[in-house]
């Protein structure tokens, strides 16, 4: 018998599974499962990308300051205290890495984002869940599930894949509620989408133990790329560092995202559009006798009656070409988490269920 194991907790992960993007058989596909910009990137992002081009024979800078430049003077925040990765995904690894391990605990919530127990087994920490209320971050259940061992919290905020969030006074009790080494991690995948949020910025100000990460794969449109960021206090941003491979973001990755972080007008496009048709998209869906929470994402989590009829209904879309999101797997499989597409995206998406509700094909 073979002496080579992993180390713990490795053979406790689940692999991630991501939207699913092909339909066998179907043509014009239309992939709402992965929660990505129907308009795509700025045009001046696919500019920037062809001019980088060039240059790819040459190493990237490692330290990354024309970027955290960029975002610090879009964001307002110091880039000393910025870190990028690759996607936010990696920013929330190298959290993990520093901070966790044998015999620690990695605190979530019931609904939270599926890499969030991922990277705690990956470090052989334990991943502990704590209850939402109605599909909305409880802080007294976090608080509760907390212990001498908890080292890290993550919430998503707003969360993948409920869209719900809490408010800035219930974040920061959070916050203020933590045992003494214990490091709240605010995911802010969707923070644009949120009118008047700056993802945990004003929390971060004054306080050792929270920590914010960001994305440009959803409003920005750059899933492809893969290119993340993360602000917290310096001392942490100083331990990631230390972790973080040199070359870990190409120059094209780089260039990419400093050109879509400056065409605001593009972006301020894409935020309105997805505010109008996520209201429709869900205005749409109760009419047909499917409820949702208000969202504050680029997606809507769409009610059924069961778990059979959820089912139901995503195969009867994927028969039509609409791809939507099953999230069994998140404790919600009566759910189908839906993309906000463009207008006809969103029109194929409602006509497709009046359509299993009527029995037509």
């Amino acid at each position: 018998m073979s002496k080579i194991t992993p180390q713990p907790g490795i053979m406790e992960i689940a692999l991630y599974e991501g939207g699913q993007s092909h339909v066998e058989g179907v043509t014009n596909v239309l992939k709402l499962s992965s929660n990505e910009n129907p308009y795509g990137p700025s045009p001046k992002v696919t500019a920037a990308i062809a001019a980088a081009a060039a240059e790819v024979h040459r190493y990237p800078n490692t330290d990354h300051l024309p970027l955290r430049q960029a975002i610090g003077e879009v964001h307002g925040l110091d880039p000393a205290q910025i870190i990028c990765g690759v996607g936010s995904d990696e920013v929330l690894q190298f959290l993990c890495q520093a901070y966790a391990g044998p015999g620690d605990e990695v605190l979530h919530t019931e609904h939270g984002f599926a890499m969030y127990p991922i990277l705690a087994h990956a470090v052989g920490a334990t991943p502990v869940v704590a209850t939402e209320r109605e599909r909305v971050t409880d802080v007294d259940a976090l608080l509760a599930a907390c212990t001498e061992r908890t080292r890290l919290v993550f919430i998503a905020n707003p969360n993948n894949p409920t869209g719900t969030m809490i408010g800035g006074n219930e974040v920061a009790r959070l916050a203020d509620g933590l045992p003494e080494g214990a490091i709240l991690v605010l995911d802010g995948a969707y923070a644009e989408f949120a009118p008047g949020y700056d993802g945990g910025v004003s929390l971060i100000e004054g306080r050792d133990n929270v920590f914010m990460t960001r994305t440009f794969s959803k409003l920005y449109g750059l899933g492809g790329l893969r290119i993340g960021w993360g602000y917290g206090p310096k001392p942490i941003i100083d331990v990631l560092a230390r972790i973080r491979q040199p070359f870990n973001l190409s120059e094209v990755q780089m260039a990419a995202a400093i050109a879509a972080l400056r065409d605001r007008e593009y972006t301020a496009h894409c935020v309105a559009e997805n505010a109008r048709l996520r209201v429709w998209l869900a205005e749409q869906l109760a009419t047909l006798g499917v409820p949702s929470d208000t969202s504050l994402t680029n997606f809507v989590l769409a009610r059924f009656a069961n778990t059979a009829e959820a089912e139901a209904v995503d195969m009867h879309l994927k028969s039509r070409g609409v791809i939507v999101r099953r999230v069994a797997s998140y404790g919600l499989p009566h759910c189908l988490r839906i993309t906000v597409g463009d207008e006809a995206g969103c029109a194929r998406v409602i006509d497709g269920i009046r359509s299993f509700r009527e029995g037509r094909a």
